[in-house]
């Protein structure tokens, strides 16, 4: 099956031509004047058809898409309404999704859901501690994100031990601008870091991750700070860039090397949560058998991996750290002796998608 698997981001987009599970061509367009652009996503897709079904990247299904679907107009009216749930994100991904039904009006269109992977979290870690006419009246309950990736992470990890992913506990880290974590039993996501919005969890590039209510009230209540202020500043001014200046690992890990408090500071606090986290997502499957750093910080940041499980010995975490400083994915980095796989994995998305796609249309 040849598919067009379409991944919209908040200024980009990657496109990938996929012919069952083989990669034929991919393009990034990088520039949010190329994104959604009709003539430059024309040019580059030019010669690369025919394609069978167009798969894209949904970053919220809602309670209503727990699988990937064929998109027809009822479809697209119940992701329109689920806006609200995602306004940063649905919106470009509904664009994207209308402007490829414009240049490839024959061919299938089929969304495949960040969320759904996590669909089968159960109850108790679903539910949020609020009033149950709350729960009634609204969809106030934790969604988890980054499911496709979490997905694919899990199911490769799988295939790299050489055992069956239905014998496996999991722990899948996708660490990126966005970020957040998955405890796969199974097969199935049993937990994740994300809530009810991306906001959710772990330190993130420019999101601040989880924190007290009652300090966003205090500011909207004693300051006066508007909603539309608080949400910006939760989003794109808070985590790594609220903390070091800046939202790139990269640039924050070196000046961190150059003795900049705030890096070190901001490393401190990032490493705190994610160890935490790790911890957490471990508790809800009873122990651990194979952790996996994945995502752009997790593929590039042997630093990150390194530091985050020296301080989860006490779980049978090691890592090789000379074996880890070289990795490529997908590389094992576990150390001699450790009771808990560790491996990097290549983030793939595309591939997950295209399974998804292949099960749809079969």
């Amino acid at each position: 099956m040849r598919l067009l698997i379409v991944n919209v981001g908040s200024s980009s987009l990657k496109l990938s031509a996929l012919d069952g599970m083989t990669l034929l061509w991919s393009k990034n367009l990088s520039t949010p004047e190329e994104a959604l652009d009709e003539a430059a996503i024309e040019r580059a897709i030019s010669g690369q058809g025919p394609f069978d079904a167009v798969g894209h990247r949904i970053v919220h299904g809602g309670a209503e898409f727990t699988k990937a679907v064929v998109v027809d107009d009822r479809v697209r009216r119940q992701l329109q309404a689920l806006i609200d749930l995602a306004p940063l994100h649905l919106p470009k991904s509904l664009a994207g999704l209308d402007l490829f039904t414009t240049l490839l009006p024959q061919v299938p269109a089929a969304a495949c859901f960040d969320t759904a992977f996590h669909a089968s979290i159960p109850e108790a870690a679903a539910t949020y501690a609020i009033p149950a006419e709350w729960r009634r009246r609204w969809p106030l309950r934790r969604f988890g994100f980054h499911g496709l990736s979490h997905a694919y992470a899990s199911h490769r990890a799988a295939e790299l031990v050489s055992r069956p992913v239905e014998s496996l506990r999991i722990v899948t880290c996708h660490l990126g601008s966005g970020a957040s974590l998955a405890a796969v039993h199974h097969g199935v996501s049993v937990d994740t870091t994300m809530g009810f919005t991306p906001l959710e969890g772990l330190v993130m590039a420019t999101r601040s991750g989880t924190v007290d209510p009652g300090l966003v009230l205090w500011l909207e209540q004693h300051v006066g700070m508007p909603p539309a202020e608080l949400a910006s500043t939760l989003e794109r001014r808070s985590g790594l860039a609220g903390l070091a200046g800046t939202g790139d690992m990269r640039a924050v890990l070196e000046a961190e090397a150059g003795g900049d408090e705030q890096s070190s500071l901001a490393v401190a606090v990032y490493l705190h949560r994610l160890r935490a986290a790790i911890a957490a997502m471990a508790a809800a499957m009873e122990g651990l058998d194979v952790l996996v750093f994945t995502g752009g910080v997790g593929e590039r940041a042997p630093a990150v991996r390194s530091r985050a499980a020296r301080g989860l010995g006490f779980m049978g975490i090691w890592i090789d750290e000379e074996a880890d400083e070289a990795a490529q994915p997908d590389a094992e980095v576990t150390a001699a002796g450790a009771a808990v796989h560790t491996w990097v994995i290549e983030a793939r998305e595309d591939l997950q998608m295209a399974r998804e796609l292949e099960r749809l249309f079969a």
